[in-house]
């Protein structure tokens, strides 16, 4: 299942019906997990480990050394998961030793073509990345959040759980969970209300979402102030707490 044009290390760990198109090449110290199809032109370089039945479309880069100028040439690792579909010209670079040494990306995430995940980034799963979005050093991004086309996101952001950017949205701040962004720079309009509908939220939980989001960003409070008021809220209904949670783990602020 490896074309006689694609070169691969010896050192390289290939699963079974694992597939190598013509022209890639496969450096030392990766794994690679059965199932996964690697299409031509691809780089990938290690120590990177990659799981089963991902599809990597010609010409991607992965696992090259981190765009940082700090990096020196240590063994940071990048690790992708499962069932990840990376489309063409998808760059992701391994991890550096200041940001913990390890670029992580989840399961069951959908890469658009000319999307950049920068050293250090962890990305959870199911999410998906519209084309040439990118992500800047350090950046933390949630299950089920979709940036559109375009996206940037400061490094050391945070971008929470089913929340969902427009077109050409540039964040320096903290997305928080369920909301809809865009804009340069970001702010937020509204709840991803289709989102969290299509993956069967309960009536209850959006209308108690829906409170919280008015409380912090219509209620005219501090943002310390609306944290504190949704006390109650966040106990009754756990998304509202993990909603509350993520604001008042915020290092660079949230969108607002």
């Amino acid at each position: 299942m490896i074309h006689p044009h694609a070169i691969v290390d010896a050192s390289a760990r290939i699963g079974r019906d694992v597939k190598i198109g013509a022209f890639s090449i496969i450096g030392p110290d990766v794994e690679i997990g059965e199932g996964t199809v690697v299409g031509p032109h691809v780089v990938i370089n290690g120590p990177t480990r990659i799981g089963r039945e991902n599809h990597l479309f010609q010409f991607c880069s992965i696992g090259e050394g981190p765009q940082d100028l700090k990096y020196g040439g240590e063994p940071t690792r990048l690790e992708i998961g499962d069932r990840n579909t990376l489309r063409e010209y998808c760059t992701f670079s391994r991890g550096t030793v200041s940001g913990g040494g390890v670029t992580r990306v989840g399961d069951d995430n959908f890469f658009m073509a000319y999307v950049h995940v920068a050293h250090d980034c962890h990305v959870a799963n199911h999410t998906i990345f519209a084309n040439c979005a990118s992500l800047a050093g350090h950046v933390t991004v949630g299950d089920y959040a979709i940036l559109g086309g375009f996206t940037g996101i400061h490094q050391f952001c945070r971008v929470g759980a089913h929340c969902m950017t427009g077109i050409a949205t540039i964040s320096f701040k903290d997305i928080p969970p369920f909301v809809l962004a865009a804009g340069n720079t970001a702010e937020p309009h509204g709840l991803n209300l289709k989102g969290l509908k299509r993956r069967s939220f309960s009536p209850e939980t959006i209308d108690a979402l829906r409170r919280a989001y008015k409380v912090v960003y219509k209620s005219g409070l501090r943002l310390e102030e609306a944290v504190n008021e949704l006390g109650a809220l966040a106990q009754a209904h756990p998304e509202v707490g993990r909603f509350v949670e993520f604001i008042r783990e915020t290092k660079r602020g949230i969108i607002r």
